[in-house]
């Protein structure tokens, strides 16, 4: 089969043709379970929503309405709709966790430096972990996803000026309390210092 950009196979799959989908379907599913499952903190759950999207998704193509968004928002908004049945269905907030989104690798720096590159990534997650979920989301379409402002309007349900804004506040937020945070690591070593000398 040959390859189809986004425009083309939508116009084939709203005609039936489930190769086209299919199409679709390889080049965003790992993208909208990435998605949903740092939303969930689930990968059983994120498995079963993603399924849902993309069933969603086949039934409604022909309903599809061109923005001049890529389909990637569309998919993107009916996971998040989806993620938020979800956790008012479980009656239950879970957190993301961002943690898993800071990767692991041995970059042959010294130890000194791999712990406190460490240590600020730690700091840099609580911060973000205090975040209301609205901000959290934010973040991972942002840094995580690579999502522009525009595509992040569409997922959220907001103009792109309100992303602007809240991403301005929330940047502010996450430089002061992590400003916060390093100042009370800051004491602490002060206060180990201390009491090396006794």
């Amino acid at each position: 089969m040959p390859e189809f950009n986004d425009q083309s196979a939508l116009k084939r799959a709203a005609q039936g043709d489930q190769e086209a989908f299919g199409v679709l379907y390889d080049r965003y599913v790992s993208r909208i379970y990435s998605y949903i499952y740092y939303r969930t903190g689930n990968h059983h759950e994120a498995e079963d929503l993603t399924a849902r999207v993309f069933f969603r998704a086949m039934r409604h193509v022909g309903n599809y309405k061109d923005r001049g968004l890529p389909l990637s928002a569309w998919l993107y908004r009916i996971a998040h709709n989806l993620v938020a049945n979800w956790h008012r269905d479980n009656s239950r907030r879970k957190e993301i966790p961002l943690d898993e989104i800071i990767l692991v690798r041995h970059s042959g720096d010294l130890p000194e430096a791999v712990l406190i590159d460490h240590e600020e990534k730690e700091n840099l997650l609580k911060v973000i972990h205090r975040l209301p979920a609205d901000r959290q989301q934010l973040i991972i379409l942002k840094f995580v996803e690579h999502l522009s402002n525009a595509e992040i309007g569409q997922v959220m349900g907001r103009s792109e000026g309100a992303v602007k804004s809240l991403y301005h506040r929330t940047l502010l937020s996450l430089r002061d309390d992590f400003d916060l945070i390093l100042a009370d690591s800051a004491a602490d070593g002060n206060q180990f210092e201390l009491d090396e000398d006794h």
